[in-house]
């Protein structure tokens, strides 16, 4: 087999050529050119040695990324677990398919390809070819889907109920059978007609499904029914002509009835697992108000470009996002933020699309739009996380793919064995008919699904973004929690507590260390600058601008050599912090952050900053250690500051002095001592950290939503939601064990029960029935998850 990949983060020969190294040494991998200038590598490979994704990890090993192609298609013909899994295979096995994950509640197949020259023909064809029909999805569209699902559940019902009307009179004809009583339902010819109509009629979609299946080199549900219900029926036929009065009409009529109710029950139910989508899409304003020279014109939503200036009025959502350029209003971002009380905005704030303008009109200019916009993203990976697999789901894939055949070989052998064994025909036949009834693997491949997507969906409506279902099902796994100080167990947003001055006067020692900041963005720097501008300072512009990270700023102002920072700059600058020290620690011992200002190499003030502790701080890391969870916090403060603020918080474990790149080493070295570890930071500072972690928990407070640095990201900023999250995770797990464990535990006992000739085929059709919606009804149970 032979695959492009396109690599991106190579900067010379040298990366080319270390690329190329590891894929060589790789058993299974024949040759391997990589293309600096064209940023793609060529691998031709072994496929029953190694797999496109092991490929891709040993280059992200070496330290550079694959640009994926992302595809879905809409697979049409699908009726259970093996259905899933073959169209999954048949997908992974297309050149240049890195992986295709097919879920069977959505009916939809996710396929990742690392080049854009593979085409969706030859992914449609494959699908085809494994007995399915297939198109790609082009866009979302709810009402589109909407129309689907009821036309899918209106024909299943009137199929049911077509059934059941013919159905019902061949059941009550073997009751009054039994009962000594001979009626018109009681004629062979009779129950014939019905029986027929039942079977070739309402039965005709397993019929339909049974030969794509077996065109496509495998078996299904659609196979299990079509063989078990012809196998009496045609029996039934049999017996009729040769004159012997032993039919068993109603049992292919009432399993396939049965079967059908069960199948319109679980249409519904499925329905109900993505409603989290739903509420998403329909927050979604579809026009947009626009001013085109100077006259507000309405539009659809899909047409607003970046630029357009947007006009809204009182009551109405936000279309896009954008930034206010005149007006000012109150606006409920509860959308995003999960905070009922309306915020403020004028002119130059940022406005989010889908929040509700509340009180004024203002125009705003559009800047994010499409898919790029906040509820864009998030929709986008609500979406991704329901159709992603989760590890668990592993062990029933590879059941399912082997267990149709298996049964089929059951059900032989439960015939054979009753056939020359017992000698008798009939109870042989239907001994085996109740095995293939009872044994279709419907609740095995909806067990995993349906719980993802309502976890996934409950967590988004409480604003917890999750990646996918691995990532779900990895955070209830956690032991530890690592913490960002800043921005995450406090509010970000700290202010100038104290000014101390050792020869110039305060209002200099402000203005000095000010325009030292004025061009720094680290948080401690806008505060003294913050505080400067409410004093009304004059802020020069300094003629010369270094930051150090991690320790301060140097500055030249006016010739004068500027430094404003930590103890550790000083020291390294040569400048003498001995008559300070007590100051400093007396500072520290209180949780301020204190910054030494020198001037011309002489410790000239302190500058005391305090960032207060988030109110939910305290309340989650206390829920957390109950949990029995270890906590760390991990920042770059110096250890006396930190401990306070730990200490304040309830945090014993403490990695004071950490630069910035050296967090995903903590984080690495608490892992390394077999930890379960989930870093919890904004997502942009500490993407290293998070990325080294188990898990990784993003701060997207506001429409910076770290989506990209994370496996769930908290929309609010508010820490009680890693603890919801866990709880989330592990409800979900708890209900996908559960889902599992009824559908393992209902065929390992049906099938033995069906064999050994305990179980009527009825009976087993029903129970059959009946096993997918109680996995898909224990699933929507997450709903009322608090």
């Amino acid at each position: 087999m032979k695959i492009n990949l396109n690599i991106s983060g190579m900067s010379c020969a040298a990366c080319a050529q270390r690329i190329e190294r590891a894929l060589l040494k790789t058993e299974g991998i024949n040759s391997a050119v990589v293309n600096l200038l064209g940023e793609k590598a060529t691998i031709e490979y072994d496929e029953d040695k190694i797999n496109p994704i092991e490929i891709v990890n040993i280059i992200e090993k070496t330290g550079y990324e694959i640009r994926f192609e992302k595809m879905v298609l809409l697979v049409d013909g699908m009726s259970c677990a093996a259905c899933s899994q073959r169209v999954e295979k048949a997908l992974n096995k297309v050149e240049g398919v890195i992986n295709a994950n097919v879920n069977l509640t959505t009916n939809k197949a996710t396929v990742f390809t690392a080049s854009n020259d593979l085409r969706a023909e030859e992914l449609i064809k494959a699908v085809e070819k494994a007995g399915y029909h297939a198109e790609v999805e082009v866009k979302r569209n709810p009402d589109k889907e909407k129309e689907i699902r009821e036309k899918e559940i209106k024909t299943l019902k009137t199929l049911f109920i077509f059934s059941a009307i013919l159905s019902i009179p061949l059941f009550s004809a073997m009751f009054f059978h039994m009962a000594g009583f001979h009626t018109i339902l009681s004629n062979g010819y009779f129950q014939l007609v019905l029986a027929t109509i039942v079977q070739f009629t309402a039965g005709l979609k397993f019929y339909k499904g049974a030969f794509k299946a077996i065109r496509g080199g495998g078996a299904n549900m659609d196979v299990l029914v079509a063989m078990g219900t012809s196998a009496a029926y045609f029996y039934s036929v049999y017996n009729l002509f040769s004159g012997v009065e032993e039919y068993y009409f109603e049992s292919s009529a009432m399993i396939i009835t049965l079967i059908l109710l069960g199948k319109t029950f679980e249409a519904v139910a499925k329905g109900k697992t993505s409603e989290a989508i739903k509420k998403l899409m329909k927050l979604q304003p579809k026009v947009a108000r626009v001013l085109k020279d100077g006259v507000e014109v309405d539009i659809p939503m899909e047409d607003v470009k970046v630029g357009d200036i947007v006009v809204v009025r009182p009551g109405e959502r936000i279309p896009v996002d954008g930034t206010i350029v005149e007006g000012s209003s109150s606006i409920d971002e509860s959308m995003l933020t999960g905070e009922s009380i309306p915020v403020d905005k004028s002119v130059g704030d940022e406005v989010v699309g889908a929040t509700i303008n509340k009180y004024g009109t203002f125009k705003f200019e559009a800047k994010k739009v499409g898919s790029d916009t906040a509820l864009a993203q998030i929709i986008k990976l609500v979406e991704d996380a329901q159709g992603s697999k989760a590890p668990v789901q592993r062990l029933a894939d590879k059941i399912s793919g082997i267990f149709v055949p298996t049964v089929l070989l059951v059900a032989l052998g439960t015939f054979l064995i009753w056939y020359f064994v017992k000698g008798d025909f009939s109870h042989a036949l239907i001994s085996a008919v109740a095995v293939l009834v009872i044994a279709c693997p419907c609740a095995l491949g909806l067990a995993t699904p349906t719980a993802i997507m309502v976890g996934t969906g409950k967590g988004a409506e409480k604003g917890i973004l999750i990646k996918g279902g691995e990532y779900l099902e990895r955070t209830q796994e956690l032991d530890t929690i690592v913490f960002d100080k800043t921005g995450t167990l406090t509010k970000g947003e700290p202010e100038v507590t104290d000014i101390i001055s050792f020869g110039e006067n305060e209002e200099d020692i402000l203005k000095l260390a000010a325009i030292s900041e004025k061009n720094s963005e680290h948080p401690l720097g806008q505060a003294i600058v913050n505080r400067a501008k409410e004093e009304k300072l004059v802020l020069k512009e300094a003629e010369n601008f270094l930051a150090i990270p991690g320790k301060g700023i140097h500055a030249i102002i006016e010739g004068k050599h500027v430094y404003v920072g930590n103890k550790k700059l000083m020291e390294e600058s040569s400048i003498s912090v001995a008559t300070q020290e007590n100051e400093l620690l007396r500072l520290e011992d209180e949780g301020k952050t204190a910054m030494l200002l020198a001037v011309d190499g002489k410790i000239e003030g302190i500058i005391a900053v305090a960032d207060k502790v988030k109110d939910s701080s305290k309340k989650a890391i206390s829920e957390l250690k109950d949990m029995g969870l270890y906590i760390y916090m991990i920042t770059g403060d110096n250890e006396r500051t930190a401990k306070a603020i730990a200490n304040e918080v309830g945090i014993e474990n403490v990695f004071a002095e950490v630069l910035p790149e050296n967090k995903a080493e903590v984080v690495e070295s608490i892992r390394s001592t077999g930890k379960k570890v989930g870093m919890v930071g904004d997502g942009i500072n500490d993407a290293p950290a998070l990325v080294a972690a188990d898990i990784g928990f993003a701060i997207g407070t506001g429409t910076d939503v770290a989506i990209e640095a994370a496996d769930i990201t908290l929309m609010k900023g508010d820490l009680m939601d890693i603890v919801t999250a866990m709880k989330l995770s592990k409800r979900t797990m708890r209900t996908i064990k559960q889902n599992l464990f009824w559908a393992f535990f209902y065929n390992s006992i049906g099938i033995p029960f069906a064999a050994l000739g305990f179980l009527n085929p009825m009976i087993a059709g029903g129970a059959m029935a009946f096993s997918s919606v109680s996995v898909v009804s224990n699933s929507l149970r997450l709903k009322n998850f608090k």
